[in-house]
């Protein structure tokens, strides 16, 4: 048994209890489903934390899904993102489909572990009303395994180099000097900035692997290979993405922060130049009133290998149906007719909640194509968008989070000087002692 799933079979015992109080429960979702359906009503009921973004979501497509289908009805149930897996992953490990509902939210990472898991559980959409080439191209693979295709991509994390135009113009730079640069020349450009301005050109976090996971999707390369072993050793990406990790840390131009708090606070602060992330942190950046028109947005650097491109992710997540709900066709076609192939829903996606898809159809909309008076009236959205389609497809496996708790054991090592080449051996080596 891989130690991978070791901490869902722990929890079989609850689950067992939780089996046993299900004995006697009338009120589950299925059981409730199944009654709405007795008495005429079509209702299904999904599984999602954050409120005000994902089940926003998920209320813009039902209000659009019952305009065609009128007496349809979603339930949906609030909860943390850890209680959700743990709840999920209790339920499933144990055998137990009581209680679950007919649709959940995923964490893209999680996807492959989940369909691999538990063989049978998830729906497969591959032959459904869905047309997945109308989506950028790595979300659908993230959903694919062994060819088939599991659930319906949702939100993205395109990632961009976000700066301060004001500070760069200070030091001598415009919005060109940031087309489409090398890493080794976003070095160089923080290097000036610093030394002209006095101002860090990013953070860095040793404790977080936000930025070495870009890297390596912008080459096209993973921790872990598609067949899900580790992928250190005898990686030209990955050995390129450390270099640069430790040049960035050697070079001065990175402000050390500890923690989500100390990095938002650096660039609201005023005391960095430049944030590389996902496209969901236009909120953040944008909490800083004061900095308005001061912000624009570039594309990610790339690594200067070949195959490295302009565009990367950081995030995201997928919707699932689960194949033995009692609602199984329903939930489908709810998902597939609106998450799925709807201008109209990422349209409103977009306004409403501030999310962005990665449904391309959408992106000539005049929601997509809105300027933003914070960022300079550069029209953001249509940047990110066009970007998107450029990120390049890769397989996330199994073990994503396993490979990233082995590469952060040894990162700080690497950037105290240690030999690289043994570096990703230990690396390596790690991994294949916790997936055993």
């Amino acid at each position: 048994m891989k130690k991978a799933l070791s901490t869902l079979l722990v929890t079989t015992v609850m689950a067992s209890a939780l089996a046993a109080c299900g004995s006697n429960n009338t009120n589950t979702a299925n059981d409730a489903s199944s009654n709405e359906a007795a008495e005429g009503k079509q209702k299904v009921v999904a599984w999602a934390w954050d409120p005000s973004f994902n089940g926003k979501a998920l209320n813009i497509a039902a209000e659009l899904y019952e305009q065609e289908h009128p007496g349809f009805e979603l339930e949906v149930v609030d909860m943390a993102k850890t209680d959700l897996e743990q709840r999920l992953n209790t339920n499933l490990a144990a055998g137990v489909s009581e209680g679950l509902p007919d649709i959940i939210l995923v964490n893209d990472p999680n996807i492959q572990k989940y369909v691999n898991s538990y063989p049978g559980t998830f729906a497969e959409f591959t032959n459904s009303n869905v047309d997945f080439s109308q989506f950028s191209q790595y979300k659908v693979d993230a959903l694919t395994v062994d060819e088939k295709i599991y659930g319906i991509p949702f939100d993205i994390g395109v990632t961009g180099l976000f700066y301060r135009s004001d500070i760069l113009a200070e030091a001598g730079y415009s919005a060109e000097d940031l087309e489409n640069i090398t890493w080794d020349e976003y070095i160089e450009i923080g290097k000036v900035v610093k030394e002209k301005t006095g101002k860090y050109m990013s953070t860095i976090n040793p404790n977080d692997e936000a930025w070495t996971s870009i890297l390596l999707q912008s080459g096209g390369s993973w921790y872990i290979t598609p067949d899900n072993k580790g992928n250190f050793v005898n990686n030209p990406v990955m050995t390129e993405t450390l270099r640069l990790y430790k040049a960035i840390s050697d070079s001065g131009i990175a402000k050390p922060v500890t923690g989500w708090s100390e990095f938002v606070g650096s660039f609201n602060a005023g005391d960095v130049a430049t944030v590389v992330s996902g496209v969901w942190q236009i909120a953040s950046i944008m909490d800083a009133a004061d900095q308005k028109g001061q912000w624009a947005v570039a594309p990610t650097p790339r690594l200067n290998i070949e195959g490295g491109v302009n565009a990367s992710n950081e995030g995201g997540s997928s919707w699932f149906v689960l194949d033995g709900s009692a609602n199984k066709e329903l939930a489908m076609d709810f998902l597939g007719s609106t998450i799925g192939g709807s201008s109209e829903f990422y349209e409103r996606f977009l306004t409403e909640a501030g999310g962005v898809g990665s449904y391309i159809p959408a992106f000539s909309s005049e929601a997509y194509q809105q300027t933003s008076e914070f960022f300079g009236n550069q029209a953001i959205y249509a940047d990110f968008t066009e970007w998107s389609t450029q990120v390049p497809g890769i397989s996330l496996g199994m073990y994503t989070q396993e490979a990233k708790d082995a590469l952060k054991n040894e990162l700080p090592n690497i950037l105290n000087g240690a030999d690289l080449e043994k570096s990703l051996a230990n690396i390596q080596k790690l991994f294949e002692q916790q997936v055993q």
